[in-house]
């Protein structure tokens, strides 16, 4: 049965399988920043104990480690497996997360933790690459940025549920802990995908030679730039915000998980709505987004010692840079081409080029003595740089056009 004949509530059980798997590496992904403070007194103590705030500098590069792993497995990964069935892909993906999530739980050392985050970041474009071309073919045409975002909800949800409760859970258990349930949560998505995701072809033809022929494409490197430096802004900010929250604003441990909760709200709202402009008018939204990035992320900024104005503005960061996702995946589906496998996977690439990016720079701003709001103004400058590309991405397809009628 291919999914172009499922029941609704066959396809409806496909797509909750996969997003269950996205969950998880929302999961994965993002409840790092709310225990940095905690992983810096485990891996770093003794740093910890004489420059707290380098501790936690040096601590976010296990952001950087997880998303490089994200920048090198989604185009090698997904290249590789465009011509295989698509639910045998996502099934092996889904029991590689497992382990690698497993393995973070269990090594000893800050080295062989970062190495760990490095392998559980090697399958995470690949599965929201291939699962969005599943869920975009079970919801049909003229939903696509539609299906994108319905498997990004699984990761939005994440930051609502997953990330605070893991955050309270790593605060109260010890971090490791945190990793275990994410272990637990692939190990149900790759049960679930076995149970219910039906067969879903692959393309044969494909191979890994031919799906790099997307980086030929001018637009798509222009298209990476906006997701990979835009996307940056984001992440500069997001990584340390446990600190701002604590240090900053002066607000209690617990506060973490509940501001957590509000940019996972913020993020849910921003993709599911994001969704359905871009199906719209994918370029309006493409920057708009970005200037409702800036702009709070600059209000974010200057109101980051008061608490309520934090928590608001937390959520305002997380709606605008969650309705850019599924927008910026579905322009790399536009301007790829034939290559469709590679080019949904490099948005990941593409965004967490951002976070490596954004997660080191804030680190390192932090360390040379400028405070834990420093980021956040990396942040825009970064999502500022990723409007300019945005537009110059716009005017040239723009002139194409018009040349070629």
């Amino acid at each position: 049965m291919t999914s172009s004949t499922l029941s609704k509530g066959a396809a409806t059980r496909a797509l909750l399988s996969l997003a269950v798997g996205s969950f998880g590496i929302g999961m994965t992904e993002f409840v790092v920043m709310g225990l940095l403070p905690n992983i810096a007194a485990d891996l770093l103590p003794a740093l910890e104990a004489t420059d707290p705030d380098t501790a936690i500098a040096h601590t976010g590069w296990l952001i950087t480690a997880y998303a490089l792993g994200v920048v090198v497995g989604a185009p090698t990964i997904a290249g590789s497996v465009a011509k295989y069935p698509r639910h045998r892909v996502m099934l092996a993906l889904a029991v590689a997360l497992t382990v690698f999530n497993a393995l973070t739980f269990v090594l000893p050392s800050f080295e062989l933790v970062a190495v760990s985050r490095f392998l559980a970041g090697l399958p995470h474009g690949a599965y929201f690459g291939i699962g969005a071309l599943v869920a975009a073919d079970v919801l049909g045409p003229g939903k696509r940025a539609q299906g994108v975002a319905f498997v990004l909800t699984g990761l939005t949800l994440a930051n609502v549920v997953g990330v605070p409760f893991g955050t309270l859970l790593g605060q109260q258990l010890g971090w490791r802990i945190a990793f275990l349930l994410v272990a637990a949560i692939f190990a149900v998505a790759a049960l679930a995908i076995a149970l219910f995701v039906p067969p879903h072809p692959g393309d044969p033809g494909r191979t890994l030679r031919a799906e790099l022929g997307a980086f030929r494409i001018g637009q798509v490197w222009l298209t990476l730039g906006v997701g990979a430096i835009g996307f940056g802004g984001f992440f500069a900010a997001y990584s340390y915000i446990a600190p701002v929250v604590t240090d900053v604003a002066g607000a209690p441990e617990w506060a973490v998980p509940l501001v957590l909760v509000g940019m996972g709200l913020g993020m849910t709202a921003g993709n599911l709505v994001g969704g359905r402009l871009a199906d719209v008018d994918l370029r309006g939204t493409l920057i708009g987004g970005f200037l409702v990035l800036i702009a709070t992320q600059v209000l974010l900024a200057l109101t980051a010692a008061w608490i309520v104005s934090l928590a608001v503005l937390v959520f305002a960061v997380g709606f605008a840079s969650s309705a850019l996702g599924p927008t910026i995946q579905t322009r790399l589906m536009d301007v790829a081409g034939e290559n469709q496998s590679i080019a949904a996977a490099l948005n990941h690439s593409a965004l967490n080029i951002g976070n490596a990016t954004g997660a080191f720079l804030g680190g390192v701003v932090i360390a040379a003595g400028f405070g834990f709001v420093a980021p956040v103004w990396v942040g825009v400058a970064l999502a500022s740089a990723g409007l300019v590309l945005a537009v110059i991405s716009l005017a040239i397809e723009r002139r194409s056009a018009s040349v070629s009628v």
